[in-house]
């Protein structure tokens, strides 16, 4: 049941995954707050719709709609920070705050080659090889509660060319100044690549500020469901009194 006054959180999952991804922190934060994950176009339940940013953002700014309390906390991992970076300049009315999880790192100039590069090779993969080696890698490293989901909606390995080519070029911290909401800059600790912009991107934003999850790498909802849960819960309760 959620709390008078608290906003609602949508959650934007990242590459390949579906709103699966978000499983735990949907069961940890729906006694406070109305809390829901979208697919982004491509993926899960939507992966006949092709990819494109906007529909990203609309399919976004439906779900903060539906929720119906007004402005939304978005939070958006890895891809899907970067696509609730777009929903932040296409929609900063519907915005109330915005976590950006593994998605503070530029995607324009050289960082981006390895990943033009993976977004090649990913098509010439048998994506039942891809889909096991995932399931076998999600399961070695996570308990069975955290990642069930996610294997259970699959993977969308078929729209991973179109997604992270229209997102390479595209972002870095002045993508920051169009968020018109307070941010949140929420990484795992070992998270190396994706973390590598958070001081610039935090310095882009006049309210914005970084917090690690300890020991954490990139998918840090999964390595410490409990740990990125109660960050999330913390930041919207700020929001709460904020207003």
């Amino acid at each position: 049941m959620a709390t008078a006054g608290a906003p609602p959180i949508v959650f934007v999952h990242g590459t390949r995954f579906s709103a699966g991804q978000w499983s735990s922190q949907l069961d940890a934060l729906q006694d406070e707050f109305r809390v829901a994950a979208v697919d982004l176009p491509g993926h899960g339940a939507r992966s006949a719709q092709p990819w494109s940013l906007a529909a990203a953002t609309e399919i976004i700014a439906a779900e903060v709609d539906a929720l119906g309390r007004g402005p939304a906390l978005v939070v958006g991992h890895s891809l899907g920070g970067y696509a609730s970076l777009e929903f932040a300049r296409r929609c900063p009315e519907r915005l109330r705050g915005l976590v950006l999880a593994g998605a503070s790192a530029s995607t324009r100039g050289p960082w981006a080659t390895p990943y033009r590069w993976l977004a090649g090779l990913v098509p010439r993969l048998p994506a039942d090889r891809l889909s096991r080696w995932n399931d076998r890698l999600l399961r070695r490293l996570h308990p069975p509660e955290v990642v069930e989901a996610t294997i259970r909606s699959g993977y969308a390995f078929h729209s991973l060319p179109d997604a992270w080519g229209e997102v390479l070029g595209r972002f870095d911290a002045a993508s920051m100044r169009h968020v018109a909401a307070p941010v949140l800059i929420l990484n795992g600790e070992k998270d190396t690549v994706f973390r590598s912009g958070e001081r610039a991107f935090a310095r882009a934003h006049p309210d914005a500020r970084v917090e690690l999850i300890p020991r954490a790498r990139h998918l840090a909802n999964f390595d410490d469901p409990d740990a990125f849960s109660a960050a999330v819960r913390r930041f919207a309760r700020e929001l709460s009194v904020r207003d």
